[in-house]
């Protein structure tokens, strides 16, 4: 199945577009200075990583090889021109299922500033609408407050804890997973975070 990448999506200063190879100086500095911001949430391999590690180049060609597959949506985050973080749609499921996963981060200097929840409802409502999916999930460490913000904010419901679900920097460790479909934001999930925003009504 198609998923009409590559694709932007916008709302007022930030926006999603695909990560260029011309991204890696601005890339790589921010993930350094944000080390201890989000490496206690990066997911590792439980199998020893043998070889050099691949270049940013090869980094995105493989993220973009994803995508025009149909089983990734790999976005840049930017506010205002900026690149501040990065957002992805993976394990897109086709047939009967229709759903995927969505995973993200900023830069510690943007966080709290709205721009996430943006950036998840953009891609929400993207796998919803032009991608046809009918779920969309995202799992998250019971110690990561700040990303619980995020799905508190844009009403995701909780549906419980996965037990030793991802690998994480040298252990497996439990998620919760919050979940939306389509039936549950009829008008789109970036015009409920708008008007959760303005005060207006429930999440």
């Amino acid at each position: 199945m198609a998923t009409g990448w590559p694709v932007q999506l916008v709302d007022g200063d930030v926006r999603l577009r695909p990560l260029r190879r011309r991204d890696a100086d601005a890339w790589m500095t921010m993930r350094a200075r944000n080390v201890g911001w989000l490496e206690p949430w990066d997911a590792t391999s439980p199998e020893p990583v043998r070889g050099p590690r691949p270049t940013f180049g090869q980094f995105v060609r493989a993220l973009s090889a994803q995508a025009r597959e149909g089983s990734a949506l790999p976005f840049a985050v930017d506010r205002g021109g900026e690149l501040v973080g990065q957002l992805t749609v993976s394990s897109i499921q086709w047939g009967s299922l229709r759903s995927a996963a969505i995973g993200y981060w900023v830069s510690q200097h943007v966080a709290g500033q709205g721009i996430t929840p943006t950036a998840v409802a953009l891609a929400t409502d993207h796998c919803f609408g032009p991608v046809g999916l009918h779920r969309v999930e995202v799992n998250i460490r019971p110690e990561n407050v700040p990303s619980l913000r995020v799905v508190e904010k844009l009403g995701f419901r909780d549906e419980g804890l996965r037990e030793r679900y991802l690998h994480i920097q040298g252990r497996w460790c439990d998620h919760r997973t919050f979940a939306l479909t389509v039936e549950d934001v009829p008008d789109g999930l970036l015009a409920r975070w708008h008007r959760r925003q303005r005060g207006i009504g429930s999440p």
